[in-house]
């Protein structure tokens, strides 16, 4: 219904006033729209100005009916507001999300804390089925894929692959800020069938990806991949909300991932301190009896004792001196101050001449060392002196733990763009819940040596770094009874070891 406009008042000579007033009138009647029409719409936006997001909808804020073009007019006005309102609604509800996972870094969370809260919270506002997060290490030059979670049932690119970032695309999201999209995986890896890591992801049931840069204070710090089940996904996808988290996560990420690290160098430090006090001072008391011995006189007339005295006090030096440089290998490490000098190198040749030098130790528990090495390995750059360190720990491990008669091999193979190298023994075997222990800092399994050797727990951990400093990885396969298989892989040279260039994901099979 129109409501009847009040007549104006004339006063003195006001005629031209008068007939705008009269003309404006007719063209408001002419045009339907209501007085009520435009209150609701004013009052919708006088709601929204005081910070009261309704859920309304263009029908709540609909004109009367047969109200002419005017009705369509405040039609596009009820609209608009509810549009504005719904945004706003959105916007407000990341900020809230947002702000909570600040609240949760400021309350001390972890880094693998804060990044489950985000894979189970962000859902109402980004699609993903599966989300990585990849962090830059040595000044930007390498990156670890640091947290996985995925949907898919089996999770084939998990945490723990680094590699360069020399001749990655990804630099290019650095530098430009921007997302990268790939709405379709299945024809992006037809397109590149040597995408390893691609031709993985597609394999857990992923169908398109995208990858936003993670930069805290101006710096990049890493990567967030989101990645789905679904093609197409983020091909209308708003870059900005995307842009928006991962700005904010970026810091988080950061400043969670120092605290974590902090937790776990302390953690390490109060072991080291332990160790230190434990594992010398035995050894030091060996050393200091035996020279009071000596110092006595008493076994002056005696050759044979005074040269088994001086043997015990050098293999008692030794084990000091092997604890020592472990410590200070570890602490290198965990610092970031571990340089490795890479050339390339012949790796069939290191590797024979560590099972050489292993053998000696195999004779005298009468262990056979078999080695099973192609004629040719493909090119590798490698720090040879480090890559043998891993070979000895590996193959002292392997002998350490065997048992007279049994034997050890040493194995090498290309395969995936890698050459694996794997020592395997026929020992007692490792129990299952043992496994995740042993490539950490002082982890050690229920087996014991067969012949009383000792071992300070920090071997494999040792290798662990040394091999991922080198973009490779290494593992683990064994069964109580039958033996254990430890092996590492190597990327060769021009094939990878970086950050796929060509894929969405730069994480890594677990190790």
């Amino acid at each position: 219904m129109l409501r009847a406009s009040r007549p104006p008042t004339i006063v003195g000579n006001d005629l031209p006033s008068l007939r705008g007033t009269m003309v404006r009138e007719n063209k408001r009647m002419e045009s339907g729209t209501t007085d009520a029409d435009l209150l609701r719409s004013i009052e919708a936006a006088e709601r929204m100005a005081r910070g009261d997001f309704p859920a309304w909808t263009p029908e709540s804020l609909r004109p009367a009916p047969d109200c002419g073009a005017g009705g369509d007019a405040a039609a596009r006005l009820a609209a608009a507001l509810a549009a504005i309102g719904r945004t706003v609604r959105e916007k407000i509800s990341l900020l809230e999300d947002l702000s909570k996972l600040t609240a949760h870094i400021n309350e001390g969370r972890t880094l693998d804390e804060v990044l489950e809260n985000v894979y189970a919270g962000f859902r109402r506002h980004i699609p993903y089925d599966r989300i990585g997060v990849a962090l830059l290490e040595d000044g930007g030059e390498r990156l670890r894929s640091r947290w996985v979670r995925s949907e898919a049932a089996n999770i084939l690119l998990g945490v723990g692959y680094a590699g360069r970032m020399r001749g990655s695309s990804l630099r290019d999201i650095i530098e430009t800020g921007r997302p990268r999209v790939i709405n379709d995986l299945e024809a992006y890896l037809r397109e590149r069938p040597d995408s390893h890591a691609t031709s993985l992801i597609v394999k857990e049931g992923m169908r398109s990806s995208l990858t936003c840069p993670l930069i805290a204070s101006g710096k990049p710090v890493g990567f967030v991949f989101f990645t789905s089940m679904k093609t197409g996904t983020y091909r209308d996808a708003h870059v900005e909300v995307f842009l928006q988290i991962a700005g904010s996560l970026a810091t988080i990420v950061e400043k969670a991932d120092a605290y974590q690290r902090l937790a776990e160098l302390n953690e390490l430090k109060t072991r080291f301190l332990g160790i230190a006090a434990h594992d010398l001072r035995s050894p030091l008391a060996v050393v200091k009896s035996f020279l009071s011995i000596l110092e006595a006189g008493t076994v002056e007339g005696d050759p044979a004792r005074r040269k088994d005295l001086y043997g015990r006090m050098a293999r008692a030096c030794d084990r000091m001196l092997g604890l020592i440089n472990d410590l200070l290998d570890v602490s290198a490490i965990e610092s970031g101050s571990l340089k490795l000098e890479r050339k390339p190198a012949d790796l069939r040749g290191v590797l024979v001449e560590s099972a050489e030098m292993s053998r000696l130790v195999a004779d005298a528990k009468k262990i056979r060392l078999s080695v099973e090495i192609p004629p040719a390995l493909p090119p590798v750059e490698i720090d040879a002196g480090r890559i043998s360190q891993v070979l000895d720990n590996l193959l002292g491990n392997a002998i350490k733990f065997s048992l007279p008669g049994t034997t050890v091999t040493l194995r090498a193979e290309v395969r995936d763009g890698s050459v694996r190298v794997s020592v395997t023994d026929q020992g007692p075997g490792i129990p299952p819940e043992d496994l995740p222990k042993l490539f950490r800092p002082f982890g050690r399994a229920g087996t014991r040596p067969t012949g009383g050797e000792k071992s300070t727990g920090l071997g494999l951990a040792i290798v662990k770094k040394i091999i991922e400093l080198h973009g490779g990885q290494v593992g683990v396969e064994s069964e109580v009874g039958r033996g254990s298989s430890f092996f590492f892989s190597l990327p060769i040279s021009g094939s990878g070891g970086t950050f796929p260039t060509d894929g969405p994901d730069p994480s890594g099979p677990a190790a």
